[in-house]
């Protein structure tokens, strides 16, 4: 039933949350593609430290309703531009770009010259993670300190506003 649900859940992602070396969990875009995950980080894309050299990674997906249904691990494949399958994921992966500038050729070109890493995440050997063995935690990052958070002071009236 793990590998049915995983399948599954596969085949309708858009964002996944990644894990590189059991560090926080980043929401990355990514597009579906033959039983694994492509996503492109780097200059210009989302931020993934890591992603393009890690071997293995933790990948949670959600579903329809938004909450965790599947916790697996993924062997990384990070593809090198002028290889065939280069040639064969890039242009499905830049179509399914949004915003771009430019052409998919041209988000492809960049992607080769900026050292964009353009990753296949395909599942690992051990079974997935599904119900009721998912945790019970909700796996969201601790709030970090920052000096920006400051007291706010009330509003400022000028005139003294009466009660009836």
């Amino acid at each position: 039933m793990g590998s049915a649900v995983l399948d599954e859940a596969l085949k309708k992602a858009a964002i996944a949350w990644v894990s590189v070396d059991g560090g926080a969990a980043r929401g990355l875009w990514c597009v579906p593609l033959d039983g694994s995950l492509i996503m492109v980080s780097g200059p210009g894309e989302q931020a993934a430290p890591g992603l393009g050299e890690a071997s293995r990674v933790s990948v949670r997906l959600r579903g329809d309703t938004g909450g965790l249904i599947v916790l697996w691990e993924a062997v990384v494949e990070r593809l090198q531009p002028g290889t065939e399958k280069w040639d064969a994921v890039t242009p499905q992966l830049a179509a399914k770009r949004l915003n771009a500038s430019g052409t998919a050729d041209a988000q492809i070109a960049r992607w080769a010259e900026e050292g964009c890493a353009v990753v296949r995440l395909t599942p690992a050997e051990e079974a997935p993670t599904t119900s009721p063995d998912l945790p019970d935690t909700s796996g969201a990052a601790v709030v970090r300190e920052t000096p920006a958070r400051v007291e706010t002071k009330r509003p400022f009236r000028l005139h003294r506003v009466r009660r009836r």
